[in-house]
């Protein structure tokens, strides 16, 4: 698959079946019920419990393709409608870079990469399944409290925020760090309609000076998040463009806000081979309403700021070949300048009445012969056609010149 990981060809069911019936749901089904019946699904083909069965993965791309449809209200409308004609006639190709499928996907991290690579899941399917069913112990997290803890590889620490009325207006703000610049991710999960917690966001550490953070802000404005591998792609691809890609990275985040309840976050080992060591606190942004400004400010420069580079793009390229253009044109101009004054010092030169058998160089012959007197190291008998030999002459006249204002100022 190329770059934008199409769903093509052999991805795409031969005869594609009913979404509705893909994922056993009914016509008149809620969202919810879509979403919970999609999860389900999506963990019962989970490669992590499918290794040995290569049709579950082409049957996780059929229930993702489904839920791709049910899960967009447009899609939905228009395949009721008139079924798959009306989403074809909208080419709609499905692009299983899932993350266009929402973040609620992020959790069965796409079985493709950006680069439609199929890879391994990110997060352990026993993790989102006893999420799923609700069988994760959930410690509490009081706001403006932390906890520090240890979490073993693919292993997750559950937590329970409970928030009132009144801070469910002013915003919440979930972060983790880690002095040990551990590798981690930071989940939030969604209450599941059977009771269990089904994965919504997630959020990968990233490496922020000497430590490695991951935070949530949950701030009634939208928030953005740093999706790294934007930028990382652009690099492999073109290092001298990358700078352009930089904040190209940075996408809304789906959720922004909280209702009054308890909400289930995570912190989720990925560190290969060593436990994570972390700090995790939630934080009431009533306390920090100018942090809160200062951050609906930024991201509004760097969005702005991501607009410019955009157009500032398309100049600095076009200049850049221009530039080309020019210093192609002052090397040529340089050659051709050379050769004039070179040709002009052999016709100088010939105007002589010493005989020499080497025309071109009897200028050479001039200039080799007088350096020679002066340092008495060549005989003037010696053929000086070479340009070295030219080059040294006029060297030498030029630092014994200087030796000579030297002494002088001395």
């Amino acid at each position: 698959m190329g770059m934008g990981s199409k769903m093509e060809g052999p991805s795409t069911p031969a005869i594609r079946r009913d979404p509705y019936e893909v994922l056993s749901v009914s016509k008149d089904s809620t969202d919810q019920e879509i979403k919970t019946a999609y999860r389900k699904l999506a963990l019962k083909y989970h490669p992590d419990k499918n290794a040995s069965n290569p049709e579950a993965s082409e049957l996780f791309k059929e229930v993702a393709y489904s839920y791709s449809i049910l899960s967009d209200p447009e899609k939905r409308r228009q395949y009721d409608s008139a079924g798959f004609e009306a989403l074809d006639a909208d080419s709609m190709d499905m692009e299983i870079d899932l993350s266009n499928l929402g973040t609620v996907n992020t959790m069965f991290a796409a079985l493709f990469s950006k680069l439609g690579v199929p890879i391994k899941t990110t997060i352990s399917a026993n993790v989102l399944e006893e999420a799923l069913n609700g069988t994760v112990t959930v410690r509490p997290l009081p706001i403006g409290s932390s906890v520090s803890g240890k979490v073993e590889k693919q292993c997750a620490h559950f937590f329970g925020v409970t928030i009132n009325e009144q801070q469910a207006e002013s915003g919440i703000v979930v972060r983790v760090t880690s002095t040990a610049q551990s590798k981690f991710k930071l989940l939030y999960f969604e209450q599941d309609a059977n009771g269990g917690y089904g994965l919504a966001l997630q959020e990968d550490s990233e490496k922020t000076g000497k430590v490695t953070s991951a935070g949530m802000y949950f701030l009634h404005f939208q928030v953005y998040r740093m999706d790294s591998t934007v930028n990382a792609l652009a690099m492999a691809k073109d290092p001298e463009g990358a700078f352009f890609k930089r904040l190209e990275g940075l996408q809304p985040c789906e959720v922004s806000e909280l209702k009054p309840g308890t909400h289930i976050f995570a912190v989720y080992g990925d560190n290969f081979f060593k436990t994570a060591s972390y700090m995790i606190e939630a934080v009431c942004a009533k306390s920090y309403e100018d942090t809160t400004q200062k951050l609906k400010d930024n991201e509004a420069q760097i969005l702005r700021k991501r607009n410019e580079l955009r157009q500032f793009e398309a100049e600095y390229r076009k200049a850049l070949a221009r530039y080309q253009e020019v210093t192609d044109r002052y090397t040529k101009e340089k050659q051709s300048v050379d050769e004039l004054l070179k040709q002009r010092d052999g016709i100088h030169s010939s105007f002589t009445t010493v005989k020499s058998t080497n025309f071109s160089g009897s200028g050479s012959n001039l200039s080799n012969g007088s350096s020679s007197k002066i340092n008495g190291d060549e005989s003037p008998g010696e053929d000086g056609g070479s340009d070295g030999k030219d080059k040294s002459g006029k060297k030498k006249w030029f630092n014994l010149n200087l030796r000579g204002s030297d002494k002088k100022l001395i």
